[in-house]
């Protein structure tokens, strides 16, 4: 099993938030997921300005699913090389950010220069129906193949979808190693009724990348569905959420949480552990690419080229938690302790391929979702505070 400790430094930001903003209409609704995106449930939703000491020479946009706490140190050292670049930086959801980028692409207006999301399924779409632009020969040929797709979209990191435990309760027994141990131990439903966490596919982009991809990968999909359900498993949006209250002992575990979060919370509470799941541990890619119609394209390139650059994936790695396709499995074996005999078949990338839009097909999606909520119907978390 593999469990990881470790700290990760912060610098002190410079941005300051500038307002909150839904950009365009006050709602996007997504075709064919019903996801209607409103002011009033925009809750994150918000320009950050990275502002210049002097008169800036153009505006960088980027729209991110990313918290901006974690791409703040790699933004401030790109301004250090662009020193006249202002940069407003909008975090949203990655269903909302979706919603808002279809719309857009739809209406052929500008939203932003760059489109950031973990939710690498929507974005494959997006590009698919033509709501990107290539940045031009070179960019990212240092990527491995399943981190980029048809000279568009651009796999920016490398992060595993771990399991999250409160070390407090676990402290005189195991952490559940692989699925297998987290069936079994989700039999003790009194001990662990409304104590797992995950996120709720309905809302969250790549919560829903990630059970789906469970549900290729793994024959123990159907029984994981049916014990959380049996135990009452509360469902979230965001990462956050999860850590928060694994932090707590609200909630004992979390299920399919971004490993980047995870370690970055590690690093600053010890009261979270983490676990790469030994039968295996999907890896996935925040994908990048340029807005059809940005304003500054030639911005956008050099910001992901600055991402992919040796000085760039250092201070994702250092200052943010965030690994880079390009040496992030290395990376990652050392910061975890991953045996040199261990099998590498455990760590399995999501490749950003046209097989991705299989999971967003409507049929398929609408029949998948069904399976979800007959398994974990909706419930209110103020029952479980």
């Amino acid at each position: 099993m593999i469990r990881v400790i470790g700290t990760y430094g912060r610098r002190v930001l410079r941005h300051r938030r500038v307002r909150t903003l839904v950009w365009g209409v006050a709602a996007f609704v997504a075709a064919g997921t019903g996801i209607v995106a409103t002011i009033e449930n925009v809750a994150t939703a918000g320009d950050r300005e990275f502002p210049v000491a002097t008169d800036y020479s153009g505006r960088l946009v980027i729209q991110s699913t990313t918290d901006y706490m974690i791409f703040a140190p790699v933004i401030e050292a790109f301004q250090e090389r662009w020193p006249d670049i202002l940069i407003t930086y909008n975090e949203l959801t990655t269903n909302e950010l979706n919603a808002a980028v279809e719309h857009a692409c739809d209406q052929n207006r500008f939203m932003g220069d760059l489109i950031i999301s973990s939710s690498i399924d929507q974005q494959l779409k997006l590009v698919n129906d033509g709501c990107a632009q290539s940045p031009g020969p070179r960019v990212g040929e240092n990527l491995p193949d399943w981190a980029k797709w048809r000279d568009e979209l651009f796999g920016l990191t490398y992060e595993p979808a771990v399991t999250v435990y409160n070390k407090a309760f676990f402290a005189d027994r195991e952490p559940p190693e692989n699925r297998f141990d987290l069936i079994d131990l989700l039999r003790e439903s009194d001990t662990f009724r409304a104590k797992v966490g995950s996120y709720d596919i309905e809302t969250s982009g790549v919560g829903y990348l990630f059970a789906f991809q469970d549900a290729i990968q793994a024959s123990t999909w159907g029984r994981l569905v049916e014990s959380l359900g049996r135990n009452e498993a509360q469902l979230f949006c965001c990462t956050g959420e999860i850590l928060d209250r694994v932090a707590d002992g609200r909630l004992l575990l979390g299920y399919n949480v971004l490993g980047s979060y995870a370690l970055s919370r590690i690093g600053r509470d010890d009261r979270v552990g983490m676990v790469l799941p030994s039968d295996y541990t999907l890896i996935m890619s925040r994908a990048a690419f340029i807005s059809r119609d940005a304003e500054q394209p030639g911005l956008a390139r050099a910001f992901i080229d600055f991402m992919l650059s040796a000085p760039g994936r250092a201070i994702l790695s250092r200052d943010a938690g965030l690994l880079s396709p390009i040496d992030g499995p290395a990376r990652l074996a050392r910061l975890v302790g991953v045996p040199r005999d261990a099998d590498p078949q455990e760590l399995r990338p999501i490749a950003l391929t046209p097989a991705l839009l299989v999971g967003l097909d409507q049929a398929k999606r609408n029949i998948f979702l069904q399976q979800w909520r007959a398994a974990l119907p909706p419930r209110q978390l103020s029952k479980h505070p």
